[in-house]
């Protein structure tokens, strides 16, 4: 049987033991440090259910139901849209629910942007976005959103698919609109009143105010 040369460990003194458990801290909330340098200062998450996968990205179509409060008071000022019915059975044959957030700076207000970057698929949260982050002194011209208002969002993350998905899928839709309504501009088909780019419907006049920034 071979003989096993056994190397002797030096004692560590008692400085350096010191100086070594200060560099394991130190590394560990540099490594926090990160991951909070990624969050946007004012801005917090709450998780109340943890999703899976990978975050959203930018580049991504994020599918999410949300329910937008006044942080002061807790009024409700804006949430998910309803579908119309008579083509609620059609768009979710193709679609998940919630409505579709195009992951791209400007798109959304600032907070909200960031926010979705730190959300996974099936993941429920609390969100927090301070005035600064939101609409500042500026809200939307006739919501009930006051000038330098804090907002919290709850948010549900339903899908997360690609732009390019998105688009193929929404052409997909867009026939069968078409094939049911018999034509593209009538009421309910694509592009017409109550359809899936329609007045009131996600991406169309009327849609969720905190789509497009500062308006």
């Amino acid at each position: 049987m071979a003989e096993v040369t056994r190397v002797p460990i030096q004692p560590v003194a008692k400085g350096s033991l010191t100086k070594l458990w200060l560099g394991v801290i130190l590394a560990v909330l540099l490594g926090g440090g990160l991951a909070w340098a990624a969050m946007p200062k004012g801005l917090d998450i709450e998780t109340l259910a943890e999703g899976e996968g990978p975050t959203i990205a930018v580049g991504d179509v994020a599918w999410v139901k949300y329910t937008g409060k006044l942080a002061a008071s807790g009024e409700v000022f804006d949430q998910t849209p309803d579908l119309p019915p008579q083509i609620a059975e059609t768009v979710r044959s193709i679609f998940p629910e919630g409505s579709p957030w195009e992951m791209r700076e400007g798109a959304m207000i600032e907070g909200f942007f960031n926010g979705l970057l730190q959300m996974k698929k099936g993941g429920e949260y609390e969100l927090y976005i301070p005035a600064d982050q939101a609409y500042g002194d500026e809200p939307p011209s006739g919501s009930p959103i006051p000038a330098g208002a804090d907002l919290i969002f709850e948010i549900e993350v339903t899908d997360i698919m690609s732009q390019e998905k998105y688009e193929r899928d929404m052409a997909i839709l867009q026939q069968m609109m078409q094939a049911q309504m018999g034509g593209s501009g009538g009421p309910g088909g694509p592009a017409g009143p109550g359809g899936p780019a329609g007045p009131g419907a996600p991406g169309g006049p009327g849609a969720p105010p905190v789509l497009p920034q500062g308006q």
